[in-house]
């Protein structure tokens, strides 16, 4: 109970004790001193004594004013956050989008709206019986109050709750809480492995070599005997920003103008692009590159349809090994003579894979997060599954196929958006092997924006169980040994593409919310905080400067399960979603040495537009006029209202946490929630243009 103020004691006096002296001086200056005996004027003076009704009330409106302007400046810095959302939704109204996208997710933002509701409805009731003293948690059991004890209407609509949360709700969030955290030690253990495998390789330096020198001629103009035919590929489709200086890498390759073929397959449906990129093939093809344009009239089956249709050429049966790049792909000139040796002697190599590199890692926050990721992709996953297993996905470019393992494995197929996981799979249940070379690197770009990498990863995640339906009963006919059936079926689809979103999605993004209003079903502290944050630190690992961000990561990769989880669904139900495919948007960043390149190719601009064949002043000048930069759109923040829903749920149950006084487990979540916060409003946000 809070202490009463009793101010008519402070004016009040002491009965006096003893013979009072008093002094009385004529001099108006002086004050009168009354002493009560020897010893009261060496008493130390009591504060209280000097102070009156009239002080109590100026300490009183003190307090108040400065109550008042805390309560004024949260309420301006929570209307300068309203006025910005409201802000950033007026527009994204302005941004053109397709109706039939408006409709996706909305079931899921329904569902986790409801969610938010019923939570800040129960964190209500939490508050209110907080502050009226019905604690029935401080006893591990529960206590029910007798009917004695139930005052009012709401306080038995409590009871109630608690009796119901106890005997019907907590027992079925325990049994699906130990259902995932027992795929989530399973699913760490194997990630154990793969990182106790790749420090295997680097205390044992294991890698692929090449025996000596494969070439005899270090002149690549003279003999070509031991220089096989080679056929490179870049698919592409719209890509404005990069296909310039992709086109330009390639060209570059340092092997036999002879025996090197170059295709350059556009599936753009932009005639201006298609223009662009024309004229960039006419280019090197008058420098003596053997390059050709070609340009599908029916663009079916995406990049598989592409390629299929590109293979179907019958001067491709001239060719011996396939090269394939992404338009944002920038080999080094070297890349064949690192690659190629590789099939050498080894007739049942069928793949070499080299790693990726990103030009752009440290653009923003979102990319250094995928830096991470990609790097423990390459560095431990791919790089562990070819030393030990002969077998990876593929992952679509920057890499050298050989073209009777496409064929014999029935070449590119549309039936999935991941085409190269669906090759890499037949080829290797028809016996073929892979390499995995983490030395060749391959500059390229990961999206900058959030709408791009979501899109991005809808496709990563829906295709690969899309591919699990269709390639199932051919895995369990074919006749590779059982254990190598074992590790498709149970590591790399099950485990790796389907259990790895559901546990994550479930655990961390469904039960562990719950938790806050369910204390019975509460998670060990090691489930939410020790074993992630452990898992993290062995995800950074292959970015040793990407430590800083290992907190952002792991909050990050949460809210990003939501989007893998729905991915994963839709795929493994052939949903609607699941055969889509957006092209991943580009910024064209180059390199260092692409600028000193493109800045050699600017002094020689003149010289290159008068030997364009056949063309006039005017088609130069239109050249031109494609060539210049778009004008720069206004770009505006786009807000994705599931995320930011997510987000305040966290949050709230951040909230929840601090009634319940839970230590460790409480200051975890409450930087959980204002992390994803920030994460929503700012690194969600996307800038379009």
């Amino acid at each position: 109970m809070a202490p009463g103020l009793d101010f008519s004691d402070w004016g009040a006096k002491e009965t006096r004790k003893g013979t009072p002296v008093v002094v009385k001086m004529e001099n108006p200056n002086y004050s009168v001193v009354e002493i009560e005996d020897p010893d009261a004027a060496f008493r130390p003076v009591e504060k209280s004594r000097g102070k009156n009704a009239k002080q109590v009330t100026w300490v009183l409106l003190l307090k108040a004013h400065r109550a008042v302007g805390c309560v004024a400046w949260i309420a301006t810095l929570f209307w300068a956050l309203l006025g910005t959302i409201k802000k950033r939704l007026i527009f994204r109204q302005d941004v053109d989008m397709a109706s039939e996208k408006l409709g996706k997710g909305k079931l899921l933002f329904t569902v986790i709206k409801a969610f938010l509701v019923t939570s800040l409805t129960i964190l209500a009731f939490e508050i209110i019986a907080y502050f009226n003293g019905w604690h029935y948690f401080q006893n591990p059991s529960l206590h029910i109050p007798r009917t004695s004890d139930i005052q009012g209407l709401f306080h038995l609509v409590y009871v109630t709750w608690l009796w119901f949360r106890a005997d019907y709700i907590a027992p079925l969030i325990q049994a699906l809480s130990k259902f995932c955290v027992a795929l989530f030690l399973i699913q760490s253990a194997d990630r154990m492995v793969l990182c106790l495998g790749c420090f295997w390789i680097k205390y044992k330096k294991i890698k692929p070599r090449i025996e000596g020198n494969p070439f005899k001629s270090n002149d690549v103009e003279g003999s070509g005997y031991d220089y096989p035919m080679v056929l490179v590929q870049i698919p592409m489709c719209n890509e404005r920003e990069v296909y310039e200086q992709s086109i330009s890498a390639v060209c570059q390759l340092d092997w036999p103008k002879d025996r090197l073929l170059i295709q350059v397959l556009d599936d753009s449906d932009d005639e201006s692009i298609q223009c662009l990129i024309k004229a960039e093939v006419a280019t090197w093809n008058q420098r003596g590159i053997n390059i050709i344009y070609r340009h599908r009239l029916i663009r079916t089956g995406y990049k598989a349809g592409n390629l299929k249709s590109a293979m179907s050429c019958e001067y491709v049966q001239a060719y011996e090994f396939v090269a394939i790049f992404d338009a944002d792909f920038q080999p080094n000139p070297d890349f064949l003579k690192q690659t190629v040796p590789h099939f050498k002697d080894n007739p049942e190599l069928g793949l070499v894979q080299a790693r990726w590199t990103f030009v752009n890692k440290d653009e923003n926050l979102l990319t250094r997060l995928q830096n991470i990721n990609l790097c423990f992709h390459f560095e431990v996953e791919q790089q562990v599954n070819g030393v030990f297993l002969n077998f990876f996905g593929f992952n679509g470019t920057a890499g050298v196929w050989r073209i009777r393992a496409l064929e014999e494995s029935g070449g590119w197929l549309e039936r999935t958006t991941v085409e190269d996981m669906d090759i890499a799979v037949r080829a290797h249940l028809n016996g073929w092997k892979f390499i995995f070379l983490n030395d060749v690197k391959v500059i390229c770009e990961v999206p900058e924006s959030y709408e791009a990498y979501r899109k991005q990863q809808h496709r990563w995640h829906s295709g690969p169980m899309h591919l699990f339906r269709l390639c199932l009963p051919a895995i369990i006919t074919s006749k590779i040994a059982i254990w190598k059936k074992a590790n498709l079926i149970l590591l790399f689809f099950l485990l790796r593409k389907l259990i790895l979103p559901f546990y994550s999605f479930t655990l961390f993004c469904i039960i562990l919310p719950l938790t806050m209003f369910v204390p019975e079903a509460e998670l060990p502290v090691w489930v939410i905080c020790y074993v992630p944050v452990f898992m993290s630190f062995l995800n950074i690992l292959p970015a040793p400067k990407s430590f800083p961000f290992i907190v952002p990561y792991l909050l990050f990769e949460n809210t990003m399960s939501v989007t893998k989880f729905n991915a994963m669904v839709s795929g493994l139900f052939k949903l609607g979603s699941s055969y889509e495919w957006v092209v991943t948007k580009k910024a064209g960043r180059s390199s260092e040495s692409d600028l000193l390149a493109a800045a050699e190719r600017e002094s020689k601009t003149t010289n290159q537009l008068q030997i364009q064949r056949g063309a006039s002043e005017s088609e130069l000048t239109e050249l031109n006029r494609l060539k210049a930069a778009p004008v720069p759109v206004k770009r505006v923040n786009k807000i994705y209202r599931k995320e930011l829903t997510l987000a305040f749920l966290l949050l709230t149950a951040s909230v929840r946490s601090l009634l319940s006084a839970q230590g460790v487990h409480f200051y975890f979540l409450l930087f959980q929630g204002v992390t994803f916060l920030l994460v929503g409003l700012d690194l969600i946000g996307e800038q379009m243009s």
